[in-house]
């Protein structure tokens, strides 16, 4: 009899529960995943509590919404914040950061030592894009020994770097000096970018990360006769 009994047992526990018990325990339906509001990718970054894992490729620009959450507070509930025109997110307790042009990584470690500094001993941020404005980041102007010059419009939804500035422009030009590609700002600070290294050496931590209105000059070769 208790042979018998077991046996019942184990097939009802593989079958699952009766439909009568089921339903004296869950009333209810439960709403379907598919209808979370939040993409994947975020929701998954918030439920952790690793800074390692925060995205640093990215780059954030005006009118972006991200999560912010820092794990150490005592609801550890995320907030919703959107990047203003300015390019500056108003974070809890900080205040106005700047954000665009920096990775939500980058923007979390910034938002860390703030915080660090005045209200916590150890801070944990996290960050993560919630969405991206569809809007134009602005534009890059690019010239000299490339095959297409002109203006370009900063796309979204990507990191735009001087290496993709110029390949949209068609790529070098016959003579041109990929050592010597020289990134202007608007605020008139200068900075060389050696692409032949980026290409040929896979250095692709000096590919710079362009901003509205950067332009940028592809020298020629100068020749020796």
């Amino acid at each position: 009899m208790r042979t018998w009994a077991f046996t019942f047992l184990v097939a009802a526990s593989i079958a699952g529960p009766l439909p009568l018990l089921a339903q004296e325990s869950s009333p209810i339906p439960s709403i379907p995943k598919a209808t979370s509001v939040e993409p994947p990718t975020t929701s998954t970054v918030m439920r952790t509590n690793s800074m390692t894992v925060l995205d640093d490729k990215k780059k954030l620009g005006s009118n972006d919404y991200v999560s912010f959450r820092v794990v150490e507070d005592r609801d550890n509930e995320s907030q919703h914040l959107r990047v203003n025109d300015s390019g500056e997110l108003e974070v809890p307790y900080v205040g106005l950061v700047q954000a665009a042009g920096r990775s939500c990584k980058e923007l979390a470690y910034s938002v860390k030592a703030a915080l660090e500094r005045e209200y916590y001993y150890h801070a944990t941020v996290i960050i993560a894009v919630d969405h991206i404005s569809e809007k134009s980041r602005g534009k890059v102007y690019v010239y000299g020994n490339v095959k297409g010059q002109g203006p370009q419009e900063i796309p979204a939804d990507e990191s735009y770097t001087v290496s993709k500035a110029i390949i949209r422009a068609g790529g070098f030009g016959d003579f041109a000096d990929k050592k010597k590609i020289k990134l202007t700002r608007k605020t008139g600070e200068t900075v060389i970018v050696n692409l032949k290294r980026v290409i040929e050496e896979g250095r692709t931590d000096e590919d710079v990360v362009v901003r509205p209105d950067d332009q940028i000059y592809v020298p020629q070769k100068l020749v020796n006769f």
